[in-house]
């Protein structure tokens, strides 16, 4: 299978702040790839140095066969964009913004019209098409956006963070969309800090943390890198969850992990029932109330904990990160 976008050694920095060091990205056509990661972690570095909008300080790439630093107006005849904004004009009806793209890509007036009309019914915004974008809900702003991004209909396509502030419903009319886009052949790269986004939309993932993929693979390959199951626990009273990890670590197979906030502790370990029991009667001994109690297998977001130490929105990496660049 032939490669759609492939990069090499991406390297960028920003004064002291190193954003990218040394990322190697392969994505062959017709799949989905998903770069995982927090706020700050350097996705949207690499969909901007992809997309020809910023320069790499080292490195190379090709997007559908076209080299990014030797021919960025190539690279853009062949991509469709959508930032973790909605780039629409507000003051434009839908119909207008879409048919204003396609001037600018030079359909004609006529075919600018038609592929407008048909993105409003594929996007379901058709009975919006004549109504000023300003009055269209946060979802339906980001349905245009990506609309637009298609109207040159792209083989490669970049979306970084498309359901970042939609709510449920919105997330999962959008996952529904990208589906049908995926199933149609179009490649993409698809920049996410939700897990389960990754885990339903993309075929493979590449996890980066503070500039560097820090693993690689599909979603089953990931999670039995972590192995095993999982013991989890919800204390009643948040004060005790230090004295519960430090219970219940010597039955596990590797270190715990507690969330404070959600009063709980994540513990890998073998043997099912057995270690549950066991963990339920040193809990008891104690006086220790619970909440919740279960055995699950790992989740993309256990995958994420192990590998980083923190979550994957963790927010003090991202003030750490923000304090950083303003330096």
């Amino acid at each position: 299978m032939s490669e759609a976008i492939r990069a090499q050694g991406l390297v960028k920095r920003y004064g002291k702040v190193t954003a990218l060091d040394g990322v190697d990205i392969s994505v062959p056509t017709g799949t989905v790839l998903g770069l995982l990661g927090p706020n700050g972690a350097g996705k949207t570095t690499v969909v901007r140095i992809l997309a020809t909008l910023l320069r790499p300080d080292a490195g190379e790439a090709q997007v559908a066969g076209v080299d990014v630093l030797t021919d960025p107006a190539g690279v853009r005849r062949k991509i469709g964009l959508s930032g973790q904004y909605a780039a629409v004009d507000e003051y434009l009806t839908g119909f207008e913004n879409l048919d204003m793209i396609g001037r600018l890509y030079h359909l004609g007036r006529r075919a600018s019209r038609v592929r407008a009309r048909e993105l409003l019914a594929q996007f379901s915004l058709d009975e919006a098409a004549d109504r000023p974008a300003r009055t269209y809900s946060g979802g339906m702003r980001r349905r245009l956006d990506l609309a637009g991004a298609l109207v040159a209909d792209p083989p490669v396509l970049f979306l970084d963070e498309p359901t970042t502030g939609l709510d449920p419903r919105g997330r999962a009319e959008m996952w529904e969309i990208i589906q049908t886009l995926v199933s149609g052949g179009t490649t993409l790269l698809l920049t996410t800090q939700y897990l389960e986004e990754a885990d339903l939309l993309a075929d493979k993932i590449v996890v980066i943390d503070h500039g560097r993929i820090i693993a690689s693979g599909t979603s089953d390959e990931l999670k039995r890198q972590v192995g095993g199951e999982r013991l989890d626990i919800t204390v009643s009273d948040g004060n005790r969850l230090t004295e519960a990890r430090e219970l219940l670590e010597p039955l596990g197979t590797g270190p715990a992990t507690h969330d404070h906030q959600r009063r709980t502790v994540l513990l890998p370990v073998t043997g099912g029932a057995t270690v549950l029991i066991e963990a339920l009667r040193r809990l008891d001994a104690v006086g220790l109330r619970l909440d919740d109690v279960g055995l699950r297998r790992p989740t993309l977001d256990d995958v994420f904990m192990i590998l980083t130490g923190h979550g994957a929105a963790d927010p003090a990496d991202v003030d750490v990160r923000r304090r950083q660049v303003v330096r």
